[in-house]
């Protein structure tokens, strides 16, 4: 999806005779949004931003080792033996030439630019990723989001990887003399510079904070003075970052942890490298007694004494993702306390970091590269009927009384049934109108795009998920037989529809092959994901199941977790 960005300059940090001021200049192309006010704690709004900043930047895909030397010795290997092979084959195009009219040297000519062609495509794009990190940044996918809202100024971001999501609420009390202040929602241009310049921020130095308000009086959008921008915004990160908006809209458990804890993870985490599965965060909650948070595979345990744990029902939950919460290390000396909130086995989590009158929120998903194993899993609580446009305009109309409310306030508003607003404002959230203030506890209207997003933008569900799940709707999967390799790797052994499957686990649940007699399997193994029969059978066995209807699901998924 093609994306337009305006701004009449660049966001910098000026500095004055009595202190700095940061400039962020918002998109023209956005309602206007403005605030100006000083900030009182520099060093921990400094901090805080560069937490977000390096969740942007976050990315933990596989990166291939350098195996150059190896390389170089194959290429005087494949020269030694092309060297041999061309002698043989020259005198056969020697008599080939003579009944055809070829120029001298075509072929050579051609291998040679085509080789000078991609050589040069690879270098550039590795000496970008080293040496030119504006030019790098200016390739993510979009710029971040900042919300001025009447009680609070947040930013958002998504990670490069579309793994994690960060949300830095920042209260209005952490600002004085404030002034300009228009509520809205725009995007705000951050450059690789403006990172820099925050790390100038001094406590004995007077530090305002502006969103240029200017820069919507400019009549024409092809002056000089604009930065224009047009990004072509992925479909998976698009897609990726309403996922994680979706999934924080449900209810979620909550799990006090103090900056101790978070360091005792940190600190293992930093001197321990897992050489194989699994490698989940296990939290053992028991209600009334301290949660304890155990680390996959070493089993280290950590018990959280904050406060008990206020749960109605015992249970163990297994989330991912654990090396990206290194981002909150910079916050540790920052934060005064803090919680967990998960929705269960396999799903995204969200830790809140508190430090004054500022919040940070870090989403995250349940897989480094947004996949079908998180798609699936996740698809699986999604509510399982649409609602009717009507019924989302009312839900969307209840925020014209104050643009956050909670869940009872919305339903009070609204007039619909409580299970109809829950599957509204998640249908809502996915589609980037509402997001779910976790640490509030309520719901705000924020539009992350300039325009209401579409399911078509969005990209349609993967059929061979969709399909998945109504065979387990239908009952129609039975697992016969569980083993467990000397590994620890799984072989869960099926029959969907008198059609025999079965399917390989590793300790983190994903899959690493499988057989299936079904078109699609045959066709693609595991390249475009495992079919609908590898999909339901794995999902049986680590007992992911939906309700069928919209009451029951609402029973499920929400009130047993409110």
């Amino acid at each position: 999806m093609d994306m337009s960005f305006a701004y009449r300059r660049r966001s910098l940090i000026e500095e004055s005779r009595i202190g700095l001021s940061i400039a962020l200049s918002p998109n023209l192309r956005r309602d206007k949004v403005s605030f100006s006010g000083r900030l009182k704690d520099p060093i921990r709004f400094r901090e805080a931003i560069s937490s977000l900043h390096d969740i942007v930047i976050s990315d933990l895909r596989y990166m291939p080792r350098d195996h150059s030397t190896y390389e170089a010795y194959k290429s005087v290997v494949l020269a030694q033996e092309t060297a041999a092979r061309s002698t043989a084959s020259q005198q056969f195009r020697s008599e080939v030439k003579t009944k055809l009219d070829i120029p001298d040297g075509l072929e050579g000519e051609y291998r040679q630019q085509r080789s000078r062609y991609w050589n040069a495509r690879q270098k550039y794009s590795n000496h970008l990723l080293k040496n030119d990190r504006e030019l790098w940044r200016m390739l993510m996918p979009c710029d971040p989001v900042i919300t001025v809202a009447e009680d609070s100024l947040f930013f958002e971001c998504f990670s490069a990887d579309e793994s994690s999501y960060g949300c830095l609420t920042v209260g209005r009390e952490a600002f004085s003399n404030e002034e300009r202040a228009t509520l809205g929602t725009t995007n705000v241009d951050y450059t690789w510079s403006l990172y820099e310049h925050f790390q100038r921020l001094r406590s004995y130095r007077e530090t305002r904070f502006e969103i240029d308000p200017t820069g919507f009086e400019v009549q024409t959008s092809g002056a000089s003075s604009h930065l224009e921008e047009k990004i072509d915004l992925p479909n998976s990160w698009l897609r990726g970052f309403m996922q994680m908006q979706s999934a924080m809209s449900l209810p979620l458990r909550k799990v006090s942890i103090s900056r101790e804890g978070i360091y005792n993870v940190l600190a293992f985490l930093n001197r321990h490298r897992a050489a194989k599965s699994p490698r989940a965060v296990r939290f053992e909650l028991e209600p009334g007694k301290p949660a304890h948070l155990v680390l996959e595979p070493w089993e280290k345990r950590i018990e959280l004494h904050s406060h008990p744990y206020q749960g109605a029902r015992a249970e163990t939950i297994r989330v991912w993702g654990r090396d990206r919460l290194r981002v909150l290390s910079r916050q540790l000396p920052l934060i005064d306390s803090a919680d967990v909130y998960i929705l269960g086995t396999g799903l995204p989590s969200f830790w809140v970091t508190r430090m004054g009158e500022m919040r940070m929120t870090l989403g995250l998903s349940g897989w480094t590269t947004n996949d079908w194993t998180a798609a699936s899993a996740l698809t699986q609580i999604m509510p399982p009927v649409k609602l009717e446009e009507t019924q989302l305009e009312k839900i969307g109309q209840a925020f014209r009384i104050s643009p956050a409310l909670q869940f009872d306030q919305i339903v009070s508003a609204s007039g619909l049934q409580p299970p109809v607003v829950a599957a509204g404002l998640n249908r809502l959230a996915f589609l980037g109108q509402v997001i779910h203030d976790l640490p509030a506890n309520c719901y705000r209207w924020r539009q992350v795009m300039p325009f209401p997003l579409s399911a078509q933008q969005l990209g349609s569900e993967d059929e061979e998920t969709s399909v998945a799940r109504d065979l387990l709707h239908s009952k129609a999967v039975r697992i016969e037989r569980v083993d467990t390799t000397s590994s620890g790797l799984k072989v869960i052994t099926g029959k969907i529809k008198q059609s025999a499957v079965e399917v390989l686990l590793d300790g983190d649940g994903r899959i690493i092959r499988g057989k299936c007699g079904c078109s699609h399997h045959f066709k693609n193994a595991l390249r475009k994901g495992p079919c609908r029969h590898l999909q339901a059978l794995r999902n049986q066995h680590l007992n992911v199941t939906s309700a069928s209807s919209l009451d029951g699901w609402f029973q499920s998924f929400w009130n047993c977790h409110r």
